[in-house]
């Protein structure tokens, strides 16, 4: 039995739309009547830039890729000015948007981790890592065994895709939906007045997001009378939440449960546990995950990790840990995020990590967003530095601001020097 007659099965009705939006339905039937414009020129093992979005042009092509064994790499067009290096990184065969296809070159490149998954026969995932330090990475997943663990059956609800097509949050979305007779509800927008509308207008009971678009809802007053009552669930991930936020967030909307989740695309997904809505604590784990803590120090070894980087030396060591660079405090089994290895920063010799900044900055009421970073310092080794992002119409007082942080912060860990501006957001609506 193909893929695509798999999810037919297991949609129950094929004709039911698994995909929804304004003025935009696609079903599984749909999928398999429907040709894919340039679709014969794509031989098993070619590694395909797709570049689109969470639509149904994009959602058919992806699909029909899969099907045809294709190497596939998810590409926006918000990401638009770094796509030559994607597709050099990821040593691309051709490219599909629009319809259009065009071949970027006659030859395969040799790569022993493609050259692997050929040999298998299977289709394959490129993901990009954000980029945070260097330039992104290119992620080579097995398709086949990524989807293996799709096949246990589990509960779906209405889900509306605000992660985006190139990330792996949003592929887990329309996966879990295919697997499980869900459906996927397309945003008209991903600003906040558009999503709320979409909520309402679909019956949306689940919201997939980040930190920075939860502080933007709150910041916009847009929470003060609830939200559409379909709404059950908030999950909340790719990004530090503070915990001033979430208890904000869980005292305005007592009817929502708020999940934290937690991963990244090397390891595939990863299933998180909660302890409460309103904390920060989790459990990570999942069918084949294990979790070492070295001096604070989260590592993960999983059974769904990629294949390795493209364009990069593996990130594993010999018995096959990752290290996750997150620092990390105990509660018994629960840990909680507090920062990462590479922002620590030390003042006269005292360590500390920028989120303990930024949490005292983002409860300060004329606060929308905050950054606090490290800076070399001729005399203490290094100095913080806040960009503050204020809300619309609070006044720029830095007098008031010193004194709220003096009432709040030992002297090591107070800006040394205040900014008022924007902290830029990217297009996953993630701090930058």
């Amino acid at each position: 039995m193909s893929l695509l007659e798999e999810l037919a099965g297991r949609q129950g009705d094929p004709r039911r739309p698994f995909l929804l939006g304004r003025e935009m339905e696609l079903s599984l039937a749909d999928v398999l009547a429907a040709a894919v414009p340039g679709l014969g020129e794509v031989r098993a093992g070619d590694v395909v830039a797709l570049v689109g979005d969470f639509d149904a042009p994009s959602i058919l092509a992806l699909l029909r890729l899969i099907e045809a064994g294709a190497v596939i790499m998810p590409l926006t067009r918000a990401t638009q000015a770094d796509h030559d290096y994607f597709l050099a990184s990821g040593l691309a065969d051709l490219a599909i948007e629009d319809g259009a296809v065009r071949r970027l070159r006659q030859e395969r490149a040799a790569h022993p981790l493609l050259d692997e998954l050929r040999r298998h026969g299977h289709p394959g995932l490129i993901l990009f890592s954000s980029g945070t330090t260097g330039r992104p990475k290119a992620i080579l997943h097995d398709f086949s065994r990524f989807l293996a663990r799709y096949r246990t059956p589990r509960p779906t609800l209405r889900t509306l895709s605000f992660l985006l097509f190139d990330h792996i949050g949003g592929i887990n979305t329309l996966l879990h939906t295919l697997f499980n007779g869900g459906q996927v509800v397309v945003p008209s927008g991903r600003m906040p007045e558009a999503v709320l509308a979409d909520i309402r207008d679909f019956a949306v009971e689940l919201l997939p997001t980040t930190p920075t678009f939860l502080r933007m809802l709150l910041i916009g007053g847009l929470l003060e009378e609830g939200l559409p009552a379909s709404l059950r669930a908030i999950t909340y991930g790719t990004e530090r939440m503070d915990e001033g936020t979430l208890r904000r967030l869980c005292a305005l909307l007592p009817r929502v449960d708020f999940r934290q989740t937690y991963g990244m695309s090397e390891l595939g997904i990863l299933r998180v546990r909660t302890r409460a809505r309103d904390q920060l604590w989790m459990q990570v784990g999942g069918e084949g995950v294990e979790t070492r803590i070295e001096a604070g120090r989260l590592f993960l070894r999983a059974a769904g990790r990629m294949l390795g980087y493209l364009n990069a030396p593996s990130p594993f060591d010999a018995e096959g840990w990752y290290d996750t660079r997150d620092l990390v405090e105990q509660d018994g089994g629960w840990l909680r995020i507090v920062g990462r290895v590479s922002e620590t920063i030390s003042v006269g010799g005292l360590k500390f990590l920028p989120g303990e900044v930024e949490r005292v900055a983002l409860a300060h009421p004329d606060m929308r967003q905050a950054r606090a970073v490290g800076v070399a310092n001729p005399i203490t080794g290094q100095h913080v530095e806040l960009t503050c992002e204020l809300r619309p119409g609070a006044q720029a007082d830095r007098a008031a601001l010193r004194e709220w942080f003096r009432a709040r912060l030992p002297e090591h860990m107070r800006p040394h020097r205040i900014r008022f501006g924007e902290v830029a957001v990217g297009h996953r609506f993630k701090r930058l």
